[in-house]
């Protein structure tokens, strides 16, 4: 059994750690109800736009009139992890960076074989999972959330509409964690570029009829890039939601664990101690009785 001194630093240890998951714990819950908050307000938003491009688009004569919407052999393919810059949110960095690599080495494998498949990572974490894994890594945007505002993240989303317009990429997916509650992410991997008109939503278009003003080929080719936007911007708001989420739980769980443990070590120790002093009182008792004998 270990000496008293040693639980005694054992219980200071851990209640030193108690205090710091703690305080993690109350930052995290700060941090979620603003992250909640703009996740919430953005996604009818974000719906509403989508759904106009999709009708508009669907009720083009050809779909593939626009740049952004060409549907071409995916040859070379980006893509675009959002994981975190810091650690301690229980499994949030893992799942989400093996989805990605589950992703390249099922769908696009064959453009992993042949050096056309490249990882852009958003987030520290991400990126330390993918380089152990030997995954291709083309670039990096760790700096996005501070601050993750809609002008800081458009950057990025122009960028990526730029090198689909060039051809440097055929297609590119996000891979990022979608916020549901406080303790519940998903894993999700969506087409980023080309848009997808969906058969169902051309169906809806086919019975609505408006008079488009200017026309639908303009109003498209505006819709287009601003509905991107909005979209890389949504994908970093749900990874931001989620992770706060993510760490306040994973904190929580911490800070229960380290009080149960201090219990257990608080109950050892008084046992230790009532056992050193049945011990001491046996030697005086000892000693008192060879003396009188």
């Amino acid at each position: 059994m270990a000496s008293l001194k040693e639980i005694r630093t054992r219980i200071s240890s851990v209640k030193t750690t108690r205090q710091v998951t703690s305080a993690m714990k109350m930052v995290s819950a700060a941090k979620l109800k603003k992250a909640q908050d703009a996740i919430l307000q953005i996604r009818p938003y974000a719906d509403k736009l989508h759904e106009i491009l999709s009708s508009i688009g669907s009720s083009l004569e050809n779909s593939d009139e626009s740049v952004y919407t060409q549907q071409r052999e995916p040859e070379k393919v980006l893509l675009i992890l959002i994981s975190s810059n810091r650690g301690l949110c229980g499994a949030f960095n893992t799942n989400i960076a093996k989805t990605a690599y589950e992703l390249a080495l099922t769908k696009y494998n064959k453009q992993l074989k042949t050096g056309q498949l490249g990882f852009l990572i958003v987030g520290k974490q991400g990126e330390k999972y993918l380089k152990l894994k030997k995954m291709p890594i083309v670039g990096h945007a760790n700096d996005i959330f501070d601050p993750l505002t809609f002008e800081h993240t458009s950057k990025l989303a122009s960028n990526l509409m730029a090198d689909f317009i060039e051809q440097k990429y055929d297609r590119i997916e996000l891979v990022y964690n979608q916020f549901k509650n406080a303790a519940v992410q998903i894993c999700t991997a969506e087409q980023f570029l080309p848009v997808e008109i969906l058969a169902d939503q051309e169906e809806a278009a086919a019975s609505l009829d408006f008079i488009y003003e200017p026309t639908k080929e303009q109003i498209v080719e505006e819709l287009i890039p601003r509905s991107l936007k909005i979209q890389i911007y949504r994908a970093l708001l749900d990874s931001n939601a989620a992770e706060q989420g993510a760490r306040m739980t994973a904190m929580h769980k911490a800070t229960d664990n380290a009080t149960d443990l201090i219990k257990d070590l608080t109950l050892t120790f008084n046992k230790a101690r009532q056992a050193a002093i049945t011990n001491e009182i046996l030697e005086v008792t000892n000693g008192s009785e060879a003396l009188n004998g």
